[in-house]
């Protein structure tokens, strides 16, 4: 893992420096693991939602290299920034979605391991998303911790490597945003 996560890291630095060749390498080196995000958040939905996962994947990428004033610090910096991106692009879709049917209706929330995108259901996205800012107003890390897992779909062990913080930091506050969210979301949120 550790040599992986340094050929990425060396990647990301060769690509700010406007290295072609190392943009076509980190395509091949990330796409996998972006694809895996994205499969969580898609993969347990019913298959007639309009996002897919390669679509997920594709303007995430497509965003991420485009940053032109990002300056990737590393690997972990770099997925951190795409769960983010997901989600942004997730809570847009949502949205999209809402402006289309505007219906009311309280509806049960299932925030477990990763919240995936569910169009049958925009108004949880857009909800979860508000809340998640506020909560990353309070407390960054919980913020960033609840992201990761929520909208990067990422394990209790892979969050603790993006943030380089231990399993069991990312464990209390993992309880801690659930509880948090479970109070800002109402009793219909089942976190």
């Amino acid at each position: 893992m550790a040599e992986h996560e340094e050929d990425i890291t060396e990647l990301l630095h060769r690509f700010q420096d406007g290295d072609e060749v190392a943009r076509n390498e980190l395509v091949e080196a990330v796409y996998t693991e972006l694809r895996v995000i994205a499969a969580r958040h898609m993969g347990r939905e019913r298959g007639e939602h309009t996002l897919q996962t390669t679509a997920l994947v594709n303007e995430a990428y497509l965003k991420l290299v485009n940053i032109k004033s990002a300056q990737w610090q590393d690997r972990a910096h770099f997925f951190a920034v795409a769960a983010r991106v997901m989600r942004q692009i997730l809570v847009d879709h949502a949205r999209q979605r809402l402006a289309g049917k505007r219906g009311g209706g309280t509806m049960v929330m299932q925030l477990n391991e990763a919240l995936v995108y569910s169009p049958e259901q925009p108004q949880v996205m857009l909800q979860v998303d508000e809340a998640l800012t506020r909560l990353s107003g309070e407390d960054e890390l919980v913020g960033k911790v609840i992201e990761l897992r929520f909208f990067g779909g990422l394990s209790v062990e892979e969050t603790a490597h993006v943030l380089k913080v231990p399993k069991r930091t990312v464990e209390r506050e993992w309880t801690f945003g659930r509880a948090w969210l479970r109070t800002e979301l109402g009793p219909s949120a089942a976190v």
